[in-house]
């Protein structure tokens, strides 16, 4: 008997747990499965590669959460050689096997819960009786895929389509466009329906001319299709509207990419292939048109991809509710002209790509030299494209997923996010040989925006954290530059200017902006090096300190409230290797200047230094508790702890971290504004954590400090992903309904310390329970 089927589409919204500890792994018996029921590679086909990516996306998200095992379809007996992740396959015309499935599902208490991917003819036996009864026999949740969803449907389809839904426990489409069809053509409740996008790989974005030439297509203007080839994807349509291209736009080379589909081999061999070449020969464009006649791998395809000036979608088929290729496509950043299937008319408009008839290669080929000859708009369609995309990464996919098979299994599965490993790609991009530039394009940085002394200051706290990880000589080098730049930056008097443009020169912007954060910043990044001087060359120490003693002459002025904790926290850093009575005084002169604000601004409800929550707040009761520790001062103890206490009361829940926004600050007696938060302030509140748990032990501190950084990795109100493993980059800032996708210095960077930060916590955690476990062997023994 079929379970009963829980309709909790809209219960409360699950956040994830906390991600796993490293070199902890649960016995491979304790950890819930999930089956999936699909076409695996190495056969060749989209479902196949697209239940790959999502698999992998599973484990590198959630780590050991839970196990992802593979049920392979199989229409004959073949000898493929699976992954190990292949743990049963299905002979899909012998209805026995199907029965036998289920046994196995239903028996083995690990499978909580199972994952079909669905597409008409992939079950090639009775799929109206045998498949309907399969997934009506599993005892366990059942989600299903529908990569197509048929509009108008005759009696026949439509009742299977909604005995499916009957007998799943969820079903999963890919567009809006299938939601809206299951809804109101085949009478499926909406509560069932998720809509979670066909998922993309994050690109680094090389540049597009090294590329080309990479690739023996230099001086080229690229047009290009990929998937595996079939008389449906109308490739006909583009080789008839390029003469009139190429008469215009001589240097325009076609890519056909991808081998010819293995179901049409077996049944007509290369007809279609060949017929497209004698096309070929007859339009005379063999200097125009490449085959790339092979199974690309993922590197090869998304470089391809990467070097399209515009690609092009012609399918034939009105009905294609989803297409991989396309998704793809404009992932990588091409600006896309389509036929007009569901799915490209749910993601491009005027502002993201160009829709054209079927079959019509006069439209085609206006459409295509309209985009040939408008550069800024391509590049808007790439803009614009990417941001429309951003949602659908494979990270963000898999946390959807994960979400609902947490909700089905009744938290059965338990989410852990996966600590992602150390990618300093877009970090050391960032960074040329005078300094880290301040902003990017997406992933590309902007030497046009400058330097400033706050990002190379905080870089090289990142860096020097990194180097005393790892010993990776690399880093000396970046130490290097980030010490050099803060040299540059001060000036005679000792104070620094913040702003520096392409041509190293102090821009205005220094005389319009307070400037008293960033010369707290950089006592801070000093302190931070000198504190650490003895595993570094002998000079770096030297010129931090001499560089640190002019900056001292400024301290009696300080009344900003946050360069007044910035320096604190240097001052007590550089302290630690070599006492100074004089830094110890300046420690307590501007921790007594901070009580005074508190004093001034706090009452019984308002805990706080201001009256106002702004940026970077957990760095006022942290320099406090720094106070404490170099002058034995109980009072300031005190205060850190009451006041960190109360900024974590409002920024935090027992589901995630809510940041305050950066829209209106949050002040006193006032509502909060929502979104609008910042990579940079989650660092900060990781930092003032660890400092908290260090120095009062409280485990709720450690736990709110895994609890922010997975806000990084999708616990936020988007359940999107900050920061992008592909490209080792941060994305600026959460807004209500979007990731701003640049990847700026100061998200990166902000980024790598708090990741750093976790990784220190978890390793002395773990040494702690390890040292625990021994004394509880050496006791018994």
């Amino acid at each position: 008997m079929k379970h009963p089927v829980k309709n909790n589409r809209f219960a409360q919204p699950l956040f994830l747990s906390q991600y796993t500890e490293p070199d902890v792994k649960l016995s491979k018996l304790e950890v819930p499965v999930v089956l999936l029921v699909t076409s695996y590679p190495p056969r060749e086909c989209g479902i196949a590669t697209y239940s790959q990516d999502l698999l992998e996306a599973l484990k590198q998200q959630f780590g050991h959460s839970f196990e992802v095992q593979v049920c392979a379809l199989e229409t004959d007996f073949t000898d493929n050689q699976y992954p190990k992740e292949v743990t049963h396959t299905l002979q899909t015309d012998r209805p026995i096997e199907y029965t036998a499935l289920a046994h196995q599902i239903n028996t083995d208490k690990r499978i909580s819960l199972v994952l079909i991917q669905h597409e008409f003819g992939l079950f090639h036996i009775d799929e109206e009786n045998t498949f309907l009864k399969f997934i009506q026999d599993i005892e366990k949740p059942v989600v299903t895929v529908f990569h197509t969803v048929l509009p108008n449907p005759d009696g026949n389809r439509k009742a299977h389509v909604r005995n499916i839904g009957l007998f799943s426990d969820s079903l999963i489409v890919m567009t809006n466009n299938a939601a809206e069809i299951l809804r109101n053509e085949y009478a499926i409740s909406p509560k069932k329906i998720n809509v979670i996008a066909h998922g993309t790989h994050l690109v680094p974005h090389h540049d597009k001319e090294q590329l080309k030439q990479k690739f023996g297509l230099k001086g080229k203007k690229i047009l290009s299709t990929f998937g595996l080839l079939s008389s449906g994807k109308g490739i006909e349509t583009t080789l008839e509207a390029l003469p009139r291209i190429v008469n215009q736009h001589p240097d325009v080379a076609f890519l056909i990419m991808g081998k010819t589909h293995p179901g049409v081999i077996a049944a007509e061999g290369e007809a279609y292939r060949d017929s497209l070449k004698v096309k070929v020969a007859n339009l005379k464009l063999e200097d125009h048109v490449l085959f790339v006649n092979k199974y690309l791998s993922l590197k090869e395809l998304l470089e391809y991809l990467q070097l399209t000036d515009i690609y092009l979608f012609t399918s034939k088929d009105p009905n294609q509710s989803v297409s991989g290729t396309f998704s793809y496509a404009m992932s990588c950043g091409c600006p896309i002209i389509s036929t007009p299937i569901p799915h490209a008319k749910e993601f491009l408009d005027s502002e993201t790509g160009i829709i054209v008839d079927f079959n019509d290669s006069e439209q085609l080929a206006e459409a295509i030299e309209h985009l040939l000859e408008d550069q800024p708009l391509r590049e808007r369609f790439t803009l614009n494209g990417l941001e429309r995309m951003a949602p659908t990464s494979w990270e963000n996919s898999s946390i959807a997923h994960a979400r609902l098979f947490q909700q089905l299994t009744n938290n059965t599965i338990e989410l852990q996010y996966a600590l992602p490993e150390i990618n300093l790609a877009h970090f050391s991009r960032l960074t040329d040989r005078f300094g880290m530039l301040q902003f990017s394009k997406v992933n590309q940085p902007d030497p046009d925006s400058g330097y400033t002394l706050d990002d190379n200051a905080r870089a090289m706290i990142a860096s020097c954290m990194y180097y005393e990880a790892t010993l990776d000589g690399a880093s000396l080098v970046s130490i290097q530059t980030y010490l050099k730049f803060i040299d540059f930056c001060q000036q005679p008097d000792g104070k620094f200017l913040n702003y520096v443009d392409l041509n190293q020169l102090f821009s205005n912007q220094n005389q319009e902006t307070n400037l008293s954060d960033s010369n707290g910043r950089a006592i801070w990044a000093l302190g931070y090096l000198i504190s650490k001087k003895h595993i570094f060359p002998e000079g770096f120490g030297t010129l931090a300190k001499s560089i640190l003693k002019k900056a001292l002459n400024n301290l009696n002025e300080m009344d900003s409230p946050r360069s007044i904790a910035f320096t604190i926290k240097g001052l007590y850093f550089s302290n630690q290797e070599e006492k100074s009575e004089e830094i110890t005084s300046y420690i307590k002169l501007l921790a007594d200047r901070l009580l005074r604000i508190y004093r001034h601004e706090s009452e019984e409800n308002w805990c706080w230094f201001e009256s106002y929550l702004t940026y970077a707040n957990s760095i006022l009761p942290e320099a406090l508790l720094y106070a404490w520790k170099e002058t034995g001062d109980h009072f300031y103890k005190v205060v850190a702890k009451n006041t960190f206490d109360f900024l974590l009361s409002m920024t935090f829940s027992k589901t995630g971290i809510k940041l305050i926004s950066n829209k209106s600050w949050l002040h006193k007696g006032e509502k909060p504004e929502e979104f609008g938060e910042q990579p940079i302030d989650v660092a900060y509140t990781i930092l003032a954590l660890e400092h908290f748990y260090e120095v009062f032990g409280i485990d709720s501190y450690l736990e709110k400090s895994k609890l922010a950084f997975s806000w990084f990795l999708g616990n936020n109100h988007l359940s999107r992903i900050i920061y992008n493993p592909g490209t080792g980059g941060c994305y600026d800032g959460l807004e209500r309904e979007h990731v701003n996708l640049n990847q700026g210095a100061e998200s990166t960077v902000s980024y790598l310390i708090a990741r750093m930060t976790i990784e220190k916590q978890q390793k002395t955690n773990l040494c702690q329970v390890k040292k625990k476990l021994y004394l509880v062997d050496k006791e018994i023994a």
